[in-house]
């Protein structure tokens, strides 16, 4: 069963439709919009600050979500993958975002809407990431501008795809 835990006081909460892995940790002030995936092995720290994450937002397997002490909350908006491996810290990300596997996102950083991070990019501190556009480096740098409608639909299917593996393990939902 996923390590599902409080901090002082203050536990995990998530709505409807939330699939979280059995494996998966989340502890704290941690709150999950409406169909939400927690992959396998991911990890949500809500100890020393809190954690937003809305509606249909997947946590990919090994992905780790964490904030900085009294200092940087961390809050990721609607539709949004949060790719394999990847570490999402003290930042705000907004709406229909892709974070690909292994990437970074440090503290204060700002990931406008319709806006695709590779995998394995960094973005630095306190960078803000324009909307409808594509991140990618070391550190992570603007390579591309790509139409509303190209980078949505891409965001879409993937954030639709991890709300139906979710379904999947439908028993273990109703386990919980």
């Amino acid at each position: 069963m996923a390590l599902i835990l409080p901090v002082e006081d203050i536990s995990p909460k998530w709505g409807d439709n939330c699939f979280i892995a059995p494996n998966a940790t989340i502890v704290g002030d941690v709150v999950m919009g409406n169909e939400c995936s927690i992959w396998f092995n991911a990890v949500l720290r809500g100890d020393v600050n809190s954690i937003r994450l809305g509606n249909k937002v997947n946590v990919q397997d090994g992905a780790v979500i964490h904030c900085t002490y009294r200092r940087t909350k961390t809050i990721v908006g609607n539709n949004v993958s949060i790719g394999h491996n990847a570490i999402v810290h003290g930042c705000m990300v907004h709406d229909n975002v892709l974070i690909g596997m292994g990437a970074i996102i440090m503290d204060n950083a700002v990931v406008h809407s319709n806006t695709i991070i590779a995998a394995g990019a960094v973005v630095l501190e306190g960078t803000v990431c324009e909307g409808g556009s594509i991140y990618a480096g070391v550190p992570a740098k603007k390579v591309k501008e790509v139409s509303h409608e190209k980078v949505h639909s891409e965001i879409n299917r993937i954030a639709n795809n991890y709300v139906g593996y979710a379904q999947w393990f439908e028993e273990v939902n109703e386990a919980r």
